[in-house]
């Protein structure tokens, strides 16, 4: 028999198990920095051509080597970033689910989504920054990219497109717990019994793919405003928005929709399954403190 506390500080969790904060805020950190990390790495190539698909104007040709350029110095930036999102994440929704009625449910799943999302930033864009720059050859190495950025754009240029970013990230982080989380329950009402590792995995990659589908226009924004350096092109936003769809198409918002839905599909796939599967053995090997 599988120990109740299999999922700690999940949605499978035992409704009437006591809460343990910094339990939860440890075990969030070490599961969403393995997540993070694992997904980031087998999914890379992807997502650099997702970004290329992106930056290419009108018929542009989509270079299709150096697809793992940046990664060393994106998982630098990964690790943490996972790591404090899932650690603010999950003591927040735990306490929002004891303070809220039980309908309310996924008010508290998208609530700490959106404040997990807001504390990872400060280390998620500029990772992003970095690498996206280098996914489209502006440079050699992560350190020479932070090097030149701050020197030509200054200390901000590694927060470009900070609130594009914030604009698609934050919903998204949201949109993506919460289908994922509401999935999770009810499957397992269904099924009656605790969900098995590629059952979680695929309720994963279902909400990773509609919420990369959903988010896609988003994303192309905060691409563009992220890599044009110091030439800018766009004054922001909803510049940037009215822009490409005044010179390119309102399609080219929807450009890498095809890549971004497999990359955040498979990405969840593996996101949620290595989360879960973290959380479970942390709660075999940590027991919980004695009251």
């Amino acid at each position: 028999m599988e120990p109740p506390c299999r999922f700690f500080a999940s949605v499978n969790a035992a409704e009437n198990k006591p809460f343990y904060f910094l339990q939860a805020v440890y075990e969030g950190m070490i599961a969403g920095g393995a997540a993070g990390v694992i997904a980031e790495a087998v999914l890379y190539p992807i997502d650099t051509i997702k970004t290329r698909l992106q930056v290419a104007h009108g018929g542009g040709k989509i270079i299709l080597e150096g697809l793992y350029s940046g990664l060393a110095g994106n998982l630098t930036g990964v690790l943490p970033a996972s790591a404090i999102f899932v650690g603010v994440y999950e003591p927040t929704k735990q306490k929002l689910l004891k303070s809220l009625p039980e309908n309310l449910s996924a008010l508290a799943q998208l609530t700490a989504g959106v404040i997990g999302g807001a504390a990872s930033s400060l280390v998620r864009v500029p990772t992003e920054v970095v690498k996206q720059r280098m996914q489209t050859g502006q440079f050699a190495s992560a350190p020479d990219a932070v090097r030149l950025i701050v020197s030509k754009e200054g200390f901000k240029g590694l927060y470009a497109g900070y609130g594009s970013f914030l604009l698609r990230d934050l919903p998204f982080d949201a949109i993506q717990f919460c289908i994922y989380e509401q999935m999770l329950m009810g499957y397992k009402l269904l099924a009656k019994r605790d969900l098995k590792d590629a059952e979680i995995a695929i309720v994963g990659a279902f909400a990773g793919a509609i919420t990369g589908a959903m988010t896609t226009p988003l994303d192309v924004v905060k691409t563009r405003l992220m890599v044009q350096g110091s030439a800018n092109q766009y004054k922001g936003i909803f510049d940037c928005a009215r822009t490409i769809a005044k010179e390119e198409g309102t399609r080219a918002l929807l450009k890498g929709v095809g890549p971004r839905v497999l990359w955040i599909g498979v990405g969840g796939a593996i996101f949620f399954g290595v989360l879960e599967k973290t959380k479970q053995i942390l709660a075999q090997r940590c027991p919980e403190p004695k009251m």
